[in-house]
C-alpha cells in the first residue's frame, strides 16, 4: 500500500538562541528558515523556524502530538503547521 506524503511546513518555536539550522535538520530532516526577532536594543528575545518536511499525514500529527511541548537544547518546542508566509501571497 502507498502512502500519500505531502509536503508540508510547520512552525517550531520556543527554540534557544543557541540553535542552528544543522541542529534543526538533524532533528526533523527539511529545508530550514530560523528567524530570531530582536528587541530594540538588538538583544534576541524570540527564537523560532520554519520547516519544510514531506510525511504522510498520519505521521504529521504523530510528530507533532509527541514533540509538540517537549524541552530540547534549552527551549520549549512549539510545534504547529504554519501559516501562509507572506512572501507566498
Amino acid at each position: 500500500m502507498k502512502v500519500n506524503r505531502e509536503r508540508k511546513r510547520l512552525y517550531v518555536g520556543g527554540l534557544s538562541q543557541n540553535i542552528s539550522g544543522a541542529d534543526l535538520q538533524n532533528q526533523f530532516i527539511s529545508d530550514v528558515e530560523i528567524i530570531t526577532r530582536k528587541d530594540d536594543q538588538g538583544n534576541p528575545q524570540k527564537v523560532f523556524a520554519h520547516i519544510n518536511i514531506s510525511v504522510a499525514e498520519a505521521d504529521l500529527k504523530k510528530c507533532m502530538s509527541v514533540l509538540n511541548k517537549t524541552k530540547w537544547k534549552g527551549g520549549t518546542l512549539q510545534i504547529q503547521l504554519a501559516k501562509e508566509n507572506f512572501l507566498h501571497r
